[in-house]
């Protein structure tokens, strides 16, 4: 597990030009990934909806087959519990996504805190705090919060 975050540590403090796009794209990711994960945990059960969601947005929007997104979900996890905080993957994301990739992630994050149906305090409280460490304003949060629960309203089962 050391070396893991030895390696990530390593690779993602290069400075963007000198780190080569495959490191720089699997860092990128665990980042993702890692703050993903620590919103399904934020309000202490993740869930099997939330665990579907997770497993099913990274294999969509990674290109990943079941065993690759499990992959990353695995070393995601690693990261994240050895972390002291969240800087050091929303600060890599920050630096490296566009503005339009952020909106996606948000609108992931939301379809993740929303799938079990309910949005907790911390959760929200969560949402804002990675935000504004992606340097993503209000309105484009709203934005996102808004197609995500547009797309949970297009797959609620309907009662006809």
């Amino acid at each position: 597990m050391l070396d893991a975050l030895r390696k990530f540590f390593q690779s993602s403090m290069l400075p963007a030009e000198d780190a080569p796009p495959q490191t720089r794209d699997r860092d990128l990711r665990l980042a993702a990934c890692a703050l993903l994960l620590e919103l399904a945990h934020a309000d202490d059960e993740f869930t099997d909806d939330e665990r579907a969601h997770l497993e099913g947005a990274v294999r969509r929007h990674f290109g990943l087959d079941h065993h690759q997104a499990d992959d990353l979900l695995h070393h995601a996890e690693l990261e994240r519990r050895g972390a002291p905080d969240l800087w050091q993957f929303t600060n890599l994301i920050r630096e490296h996504y566009s503005l339009g990739q952020k909106m996606v992630l948000a609108e992931v994050m939301w379809g993740l805190v929303y799938s079990d149906g309910e949005l907790s305090a911390r959760e929200d409280y969560l949402m804002r705090k990675v935000s504004k460490l992606l340097d993503l304003d209000m309105p484009y949060l709203s934005e996102a919060r808004k197609r995500a629960e547009s797309v949970l309203d297009d797959e609620a089962p309907r009662i006809d």
